[in-house]
């Protein structure tokens, strides 16, 4: 008796049985969460960018360099904080004498720092 293979069988793929199910033994990879800057220039990559966008996806490198991005924006902003706290004295003392003039330093902080980002990182 000839036995039916799957195209997924063929190439070498197995299955389990889970009840009366047999459900296919897939490795999923783990990858890096893409985060907040990740998605912001994927979409950018999407709507503006739109070869590189494709080539990165077949080239299976999407994913990575999102990551890659959100880790590089991420590192970069608390640089860029840090510098701008100690230049423009926003520090504890501040925040213990004045707490709304330190909300309001390092909100005006974090806003130029996340521009400056987007426009070296993310939008290039």
């Amino acid at each position: 008796m000839k036995i039916n293979r799957t195209l997924f069988e063929q190439i070498g793929g197995t299955y389990t049985q889970v009840g009366g199910f047999l459900l296919p033994d897939l490795e999923v990879e783990e990858c890096e969460p893409i985060g907040k800057y990740g998605r912001i220039r994927k979409r950018y990559l999407k709507e503006h960018r739109q070869i590189l966008f494709s080539e990165l996806i077949l080239s299976d490198k999407l994913y990575s360099h999102l990551a890659e991005i959100n880790r590089t924006c991420n590192e970069r902003m608390e640089l860029i904080i840090q510098q701008m706290k100690k230049r423009e004295e926003v520090t504890e003392r501040l925040k213990a004498g004045n707490q709304w003039a330190w909300i309001q330093g390092m909100n005006d902080i974090q806003s130029r720092a996340e521009e400056i980002v987007l426009s070296e990182l993310v939008y290039c």
